[in-house]
């Protein structure tokens, strides 16, 4: 995958959400592209399908974006996942991955906690803000401390539920 310097003013962005999260969770930033002229493709994985792990992921994904040119595909969290499984499927022109969960080759999404060290991270994390263990579970604390009330309200309105399925996948590339 060779990426350019800066995409072209045609550009497509595919939007990938992270776990629990619809089209919705990428609004601002969709409008956002679309005011500068960019095409916008916001990916809806099957979050709450039991039956529907990374394959089933990445086949959605892929389909939803078809025939799109020039794309750069933006992936977050648990969404780099399905974003490097479909980055050489629809040819994308670059890979943008936001807060991710790097995978390695073979590694499930639910390994890749324990491989990172994430736990003691973001314990030795707590212990520099001072937090205590409690607040360390807070989503408030965790994820949402950069957004107003007003925003925390609308994300939490628009959480779906997260099946365990894709956490158990190894992810099957060989690079």
């Amino acid at each position: 995958m060779n990426a350019p310097e800066n995409p072209s003013p045609t550009t497509t962005f595919a939007l990938i959400p992270p776990a629990a999260s619809t089209p919705w969770y990428w609004h601002l930033v969709a409008d956002e592209l679309r005011e500068r002229g960019h095409g916008v493709i916001t990916v809806d994985l099957p979050c709450a399908d039991d039956s529907a792990g990374l394959e089933a992921y990445a086949d959605i994904a892929a389909q939803t974006i078809g025939d799109a040119r020039d794309v750069v595909i933006v992936a977050q969290s648990l969404g780099t996942y399905t974003g490097t499984l479909i980055a050489d499927r629809v040819n994308a022109q670059l890979l943008i991955l936001l807060t991710p969960m790097i995978p390695l080759p073979g590694e499930s999404p639910g390994d890749w906690w324990e491989n990172t060290g994430y736990a003691q991270a973001r314990q030795e994390q707590a212990a520099r803000l001072g937090w205590a263990p409690e607040q360390d579970d807070d989503p408030q604390n965790v994820f949402f401390h950069e957004l107003s009330d007003h925003m925390v309200e609308e994300v939490t309105a628009h959480a779906v539920g997260q099946s365990g399925h894709p956490f158990q996948d190894p992810l099957p590339l060989e690079t």
